[in-house]
């Protein structure tokens, strides 16, 4: 049982009043306050505040926020905020357990960037470079993320959900260090759409433990509760297609390297 599950049965059931609206997300998301959570509050994203898209089925935002936390639990790789589907003011939604703290100023941040933009083109030690670019008084910067294990460990997460929107911003520290990727709605989907600024180990081998992560996910993913679960919430394709990348990966333990046939760095970048 993950350290997490007490925190899951408790965003599942537990009363949930709304506390506010997050005005700058593109679709409808509610800060809400879970009795008993002892982080006291969660983030609610309902399917009927959920914005068309021309590739994603609509509707379906809600069930790809739920599948990533379950594919994130089922490898071992604890990078996804528990998260449930349930009802809540605005009907059926995915709620996640909100991650430091929501009333913090913006100079009082206490999440920590793992993905960063630095000036010149000298690259930070212990940080990889994904992008050159200019800024907008045309020096040069550079976009980089942390060389970290935890970090990788969310590279092949994102292959294997194919995130087309693993922007800088969705991968954060909370105050203790621990790294968790948020924003998941845009997964799961058959087609190849991976976009993420995580690039920076883009032709390498796969390191072993995440081998490990793999084959550990791609048991699960054979049959028992956690196929059940995802069978609930994705097309029957995306389902077949997320075995597949799980088992191309163990075939080929090798991190992808980005596609010429769509962009694959998300906009913005952060």
């Amino acid at each position: 049982m993950s350290e997490l599950t007490p925190l899951v049965e408790l965003l599942g059931h537990a009363p949930m009043r709304l506390v506010g609206q997050v005005t700058t997300a593109s679709n409808a998301v509610f800060l809400v306050e879970v009795d008993e959570l002892p982080t006291r509050y969660a983030v609610y994203k309902p399917v009927r505040g959920e914005r068309p898209l021309w590739d994603f089925p609509h509707g379906t935002l809600a069930g790809r926020e739920y599948a990533a936390w379950l594919v994130s639990e089922a490898a071992g790789w604890g990078l996804v905020p528990p998260t449930v589907l349930r009802e809540g003011e605005f009907g059926l939604g995915a709620v996640q357990l909100w991650v430091g703290d929501p009333f913090a100023a913006a100079d009082q941040r206490d999440l920590t960037d793992v993905v960063d933009v630095v000036a010149g083109r000298t690259v930070p030690e212990g940080w990889l470079s994904v992008l050159e670019a200019r800024s907008d008084r045309g020096e040069p910067v550079l976009v980089v993320h942390e060389n970290q294990p935890d970090v990788r460990a969310m590279a092949v997460f994102d292959a294997v959900a194919n995130n087309a929107d693993r922007k800088g911003s969705h991968a954060r520290r909370d105050p203790q260090g621990r790294l968790w990727g948020f924003d998941h709605g845009l997964t799961m989907h058959a087609e190849p759409k991976l976009r993420t600024a995580l690039w920076g180990w883009a032709g390498q081998p796969l390191p072993e433990v995440e081998v490990t992560h793999l084959g550990e996910l791609d048991a699960a993913l054979a049959g028992g509760p956690v196929a059940g679960q995802l069978a609930d919430v994705l097309p029957a394709a995306d389902l077949t297609a997320l075995r597949e990348r799980t088992r191309g990966l163990l075939e080929r333990p090798i991190h992808p390297e980005p596609s010429r046939a769509w962009p694959s760095i998300p906009w913005p970048v952060l």
